[in-house]
């Protein structure tokens, strides 16, 4: 009789105390995020008012400004959680002034520039946080005689590769696929794509930039000196601060490219090609890249296969490439039929998928809705080539579970030229491929989401015989909280931080960690993988 009548007593004190501490962390939130901002007003000059640049939940274009680049739909759900404000900085007083004041009133920032990022990290947080929106910040300033440019971190790929188009015909920049991708995070997290075996990765070709540290002090290369502007090259720059521009060096290309796409299914030899493909990528001339997409199809609406589509950039003509493809990789059976010779700038609207002929205008098309499925991305590389037994599981994984599809992208070239510590990208020689895993559905809820999540996470397991191990190697640009995850609102705790850190940077992490030490010893710019100081 006592514990009944005790019970609903214990419960409503539960209710209260939870009431109580929800209450208490709202009135703060609500009580820093007003100190905040009139603190961001007083740092903003009167040409440059930063009342234009905020939205706060009362805005009605609150969630319209929060979703503009939210690229992932699991974190754009009514439940996930919510900043206290946004600031779309419109000039860099804005960024400046986010950071004193978001420092000095216990508020964290989250940075974002064009929202790819694969956790939602530069826009999701589970205390009370800003979001530090750049993608006003989105200038490209092309000076073609010294074959330069400053590119603002808040310019996508598509604007940078319009722009270089815009003033040469024979200039490029080494950089990802995807237009959409901002700079800001991509080149920070290294940057690769398909002339990454020519020139090396976005960070190898970065030559200045402008950060704003924990102070508010904007520095270039010289003033932030060496040991900084290493790290932000490949170490992830919202670890150190907020990036608003880099300076590159642009590449010389040929006039015009070649590009092709060739389709294998399992049925037509494509475990065959695979395996093949994996023992001369790395060794085909720098100018060639091919890349292989491994996906599941179904076979006259019921059987289900694999395919696997070869799709390749070579920097010269047609004539120029069936010879090298055909003497070290007869297997893929490239006829000139499947290639196209077009300039550069034309090749990065091939390869995100637009209809050949498409004006080069789309680059800096920006979508006007989020995308409204799900994804998860994972990471692994390669160093001895799977054997055909082993290709055989994978197709039978994928069949099974055909949510998942897979990109290898084939080193060699420049990349392996680079020393490993020449930037805090430790990828270089001894790897003959990168895998991305990208594992995408449409349904909503927790159910679905956990669901899909295991088969992922089932498949990175599954692929642990093939890869790299000690350490198990993943790429900074396809973050992945199974890696290991500090909370923000906690200590970070460095057995946690190496558990990431040295997949992520292997040796390199030391450094990573001194650096840190020196510019944000109090570790203000945090988050679930970021670099923590040394103690």
């Amino acid at each position: 009789m006592d514990t009944i009548t005790k019970f609903p007593f214990t419960l409503s004190i539960s209710l209260i105390t939870l009431l109580i501490s929800v209450l208490v962390t709202t009135s703060e939130s609500s009580s820093s995020l007003e100190n905040f901002l009139q603190c961001l007003s007083n740092h903003s000059p009167p040409s440059n008012p930063a009342s234009n640049a905020i939205y706060t939940p009362k805005n009605s274009s609150f969630l319209s400004i929060l979703h503009m680049h939210t690229h992932n739909n699991r974190f754009s759900s009514p439940t996930a959680p919510k900043p206290l404000a946004i600031v779309t900085s419109l000039h860099e007083s804005h960024v400046q002034g986010s950071i004193l004041c978001a420092n000095n009133h216990g508020l964290q920032i989250r940075i974002r520039s064009g929202g790819h990022d694969c956790e939602g990290l530069s826009y999701v947080s589970d205390v009370p946080f800003i979001i530090l929106d750049m993608f006003h910040h989105d200038s490209v300033n092309i000076d073609i005689e010294k074959g330069t440019a400053w590119v603002e971190s808040g310019a996508t790929l598509g604007k940078l590769y319009y722009s270089i188009a815009m003033k040469s015909k024979v200039h490029a920049f080494p950089s990802g696929v995807c237009p959409t991708v901002a700079t800001g995070g991509h080149f920070s997290g290294g940057g690769y794509g398909n002339l990454m075996r020519k020139f090396g990765l976005s960070i190898d070709n970065i030559i200045d930039a402008k950060i704003v540290d924990v102070n508010g002090n904007i520095l270039d290369r010289k003033s932030m000196g060496e040991d900084l502007f290493w790290a932000i090259r490949g170490g992830g720059g919202a670890s150190f601060g907020v990036i608003l521009k880099w300076k590159i060096k642009l590449a010389h290309v040929t006039p015009k490219v070649t590009v092709f796409k060739v389709k294998k299914s399992v049925e037509e030899g494509a475990t065959n090609v695979v395996y093949q493909w994996q023992k001369i990528a790395t060794k085909l001339h720098k100018d060639l890249f091919i890349r292989a997409m491994i996906e599941v199809t179904n076979v006259n609406g019921t059987q289900k296969s694999v395919n696997v589509t070869f799709i390749g950039i070579f920097l010269g003509l047609i004539d120029e490439l069936l010879p090298l493809v055909n003497k070290s990789f007869h297997q893929l059976g490239l006829k000139g039929d499947d290639c196209i010779e077009m300039p550069w700038v034309n090749s990065t609207l091939y390869w995100a998928n637009y209809p050949i002929g498409t004006r080069i205008e789309a680059l800096l098309d920006v979508p006007k809705d989020p995308l409204f499925y799900n994804f998860k991305t994972m990471s692994d590389y390669v160093k001895k080539p799977i054997s055909k037994n082993g290709l055989k599981s994978i197709w039978k994984f994928l069949i099974k579970n055909d949510c998942v599809r897979m990109e290898w992208n084939p080193y060699g070239g420049k990349m392996h030229e680079i020393s490993a510590s020449e930037t805090p990208f430790p990828h270089r020689e001894g790897n003959l491929f990168l895998i991305e895993y990208l594992t995408s559905w449409g349904e909503d809820g927790v159910d679905a989401k956990n669901h899909y999540l295991n088969i992922s996470q089932s498949f990175y397991e599954f692929m642990t015989p093939y890869v790299s191990n000690s350490p198990r190697e993943a790429f900074l640009n396809y973050r992945d909280l199974n890696l290991g995850l500090n909370y923000p609102s906690n200590a970070t705790r460095l057995d946690i931080a190496r558990s990431y850190g040295i997949k992520y940077f292997k040796n390199n992490f030391q450094r990573l960690m001194s650096v840190k030490s020196k510019v944000d010893p109090h570790n203000f710019f945090r988050y679930e993988q970021s670099i923590p100081p040394q103690k």
